[in-house]
């Protein structure tokens, strides 16, 4: 039962989701590639499954904050763009979702995203300013970021591969993330309440004691965020996904 699942029997299992919490907050101010390790530390202490439905009411108290702060730096041709395929993705997610053996899953989207992270670097290595411009390029990422995010909450990886592919800025980048994921994750709230069920009333009582940490992480990560340079963050969020990819594949 979802009362038993949820329990939490010791000091370090607190420990770990207050920090999850904190982290998720940093990575709705824009410090991008930290979300894997908030994932992976729900993970731990709930399970695959489990841990969704207690990070997503959080997401999206972080992307309404997310929202009102950034507002103003949203690209909406980027937004019209890439939503729709995550919501269709998300579908997928729910059909396929259930009965998905979820370790090879997030093997399988380590690997991927590691490749995708290594030819990003590449074209960063070489100061390549080509904008990927096939249609096909929008598809498949909306797709697997809208997939991923249902199964798992790892659509970050796959959305910052694509505004750094699309060389955005630094505010662009955070404001128009804030718009899709808010837009995302609200649509995610009745599929994960009434279809995997795993949003209940004693998941919403851990994440109102989560709140407080969350509201800490958001604010430190609108300073750090602050004081990174446009030209850093690229190189940044790069570092943050590769680092973040290498530990879900390490991941038992």
């Amino acid at each position: 039962m979802m009362t038993e699942t949820i329990a939490l029997h010791s000091n370090s299992e607190w420990l770990l989701i207050l920090l999850a919490s904190f982290i998720i907050g940093l990575t709705k101010a824009g410090l991008k590639g930290v979300d894997m390790l908030s994932v992976t530390l729900m993970a731990i202490v709930f399970g695959s499954k489990t841990s969704t439905g207690i990070v997503l009411p959080l997401l999206c108290l972080a992307d309404i904050a997310a929202v009102a702060y950034y507002n103003r730096h949203a690209e909406w041709k980027h937004f019209k763009k890439l939503t729709p395929w995550m919501l269709v993705g998300i579908l997928l997610g729910v059909y396929l979702g259930r009965d998905m053996d979820e370790a090879i899953f997030r093997k399988i989207m380590a690997i991927i995203i590691l490749v995708t992270i290594v030819i990003a670097l590449v074209m960063e290595y070489r100061k390549s300013k080509e904008v990927p411009s096939h249609p096909m390029f929008v598809v498949t990422t909306g797709l697997a970021a809208g997939f991923t995010t249902m199964i798992g909450n790892l659509a970050g990886a796959f959305s910052n591969l694509y505004f750094l592919a699309m060389r955005v800025d630094k505010n662009s980048f955070i404001g128009t993330g804030a718009w899709i994921f808010l837009i995302i994750n609200l649509f995610k709230l009745p599929l994960q309440i009434f279809f995997w069920k795993n949003i209940t009333v004693q998941s919403l009582k851990v994440d109102a004691l989560l709140i407080p940490t969350l509201a800490i992480g958001f604010v430190a990560g609108i300073f750090i965020v602050g004081k990174i340079r446009d030209e850093q963050y690229r190189k940044v969020v790069l570092i943050l996904t590769l680092a973040g990819s290498i530990l879900m594949l390490l991941r038992r």
